[in-house]
């Protein structure tokens, strides 16, 4: 089995565990959770351990060694190795004001700190607005962060995380406010004061503001990559799994895409799409065409079902969806040279959440006398 077969079925799959009183990895929470970080060969991937879905899995895994190394099989028929990251050195610290480090921040993958400046929104907990897949508040309702990240909580966390476990780029999100700017002047605040601390590449991830006089600000700030996140592209899609957020229609996010690459460069802007919510393969492709037109990099990711979200049971997308969609993505970027090497910081630069980099290889074709190949 390929490396890139054997990770785009466990993202879709996930992968159940001999013992989860250790798992660690992170629960609850915006985008993508109930996740571990697994390294197979020089990859490293975040896997859904913590779900339903990841409960009837083929994929399982015995308890890790001492080096965190455990053997995995797929029903119960041995296929190798991984090694599981061992737990960041800064999570035994706490900021000035007496706050667990890891309350403010969480290592992402091996090398990547990532954290949600407000973890509330407007729309969680409304059935009329709220996002169906999204957590957002189980973190904060198990006692597990704290609701608002000052900035210079932030900037002690990104310090110490550079210093004591390598971390290499800061990836911060937030739950959308009421306000007009939806959440790019708390991004804006606390950017200020993670550069001011220490030199770390750093993406930021909001919904598009009303004003885009907000990309100039956030670029000026320090922050280096942009991520505003459709989810899904289909209007009818997105109006049923995330009524509120689709009031913000898709020509908007376009417009915005426009706006943010002019002040952030090609590649250098981003998008979360989530393959399987109700997205056709077509329209997956087809979105991803116009973005990477824009410059926008669509990162595709499998949908993985949340414990607590009305979405717990629904069907994780099938692996052959997600090989055939990340194939022809992956071509289309690596033809533009929008690959996730390029990006500063984010989660493209990442990649932990999508094999969708293992992908990026140009579409060539040679020709000798009558027969030509496609590699």
């Amino acid at each position: 089995m390929k490396t890139s077969q054997l990770l785009t079925e466990l993202q879709s799959y996930g992968l159940r565990l001999e013992s989860l009183t250790d798992a660690g990895g992170r629960k609850g929470g915006a985008g993508p959770t109930d996740h571990k970080a697994v390294r197979i060969g020089e990859t490293t991937v975040m896997v859904p351990v913590h779900n339903i879905a990841s409960g009837r899995s083929p994929y399982s895994a015995g308890i890790p060694d001492a080096l965190g190394v455990s053997q995995i099989f797929k029903h119960d028929v041995y296929i190798g190795e991984v090694l599981f990251p061992r737990r960041a050195k800064f999570y035994d610290h706490f900021t000035s004001d007496g706050v667990p480090f890891w309350k403010i921040a969480q290592l992402h993958s091996h090398n990547v700190l990532a954290t949600t400046v407000l973890q509330n929104c407007i729309r969680y907990g409304n059935k009329d607005t709220s996002c169906q897949f999204c957590a957002i508040g189980e973190s904060l309702k198990n006692n597990m962060t704290i609701s608002y990240k000052r900035p210079f909580q932030l900037a002690e966390v990104a310090k110490a995380a550079v210093e004591m476990d390598g971390v290499e780029q800061f990836v911060i999100t937030t739950g959308t406010p009421s306000t007009p700017d939806r959440g790019a002047k708390v991004l804006y605040e606390s950017v200020k004061a993670i550069k001011a601390a220490v030199d770390i590449p750093i993406q930021v991830q909001c919904e598009p503001p009303a004003d885009f006089k907000w990309f100039r600000l956030l670029k000026e700030a320090g922050a280096d990559n942009l991520g505003m996140h459709l989810e899904a592209a289909d209007e009818e899609v997105r109006k049923r799994i995330m009524p509120g957020k689709a009031e913000v229609s898709v020509a908007y996010y376009m417009e915005a895409f426009k706006a943010a690459v002019k002040v952030f460069g090609r590649g250098h802007v981003s998008t979360y799409l989530l393959a399987g919510l109700g997205d056709s393969e077509e329209t997956l492709i087809a979105i991803s065409s116009k973005l990477i037109e824009l410059g926008v990099y669509p990162f595709i990711v499998p949908f993985v079902p949340v414990k607590g979200t009305p979405l717990e049971n629904y069907q994780t997308p099938d692996k052959d969806f997600m090989q055939r969609v990340l194939q022809k993505v992956g071509g289309m970027l690596a033809d533009a040279e929008i690959t996730s090497d390029k990006a500063k910081a984010g989660c493209a630069k990442c990649g932990a959440c999508s094999t969708l980099k293992s992908f990026e290889k140009k579409n060539v074709e040679i020709t000798s006398g009558s027969l030509t190949l496609q590699l």
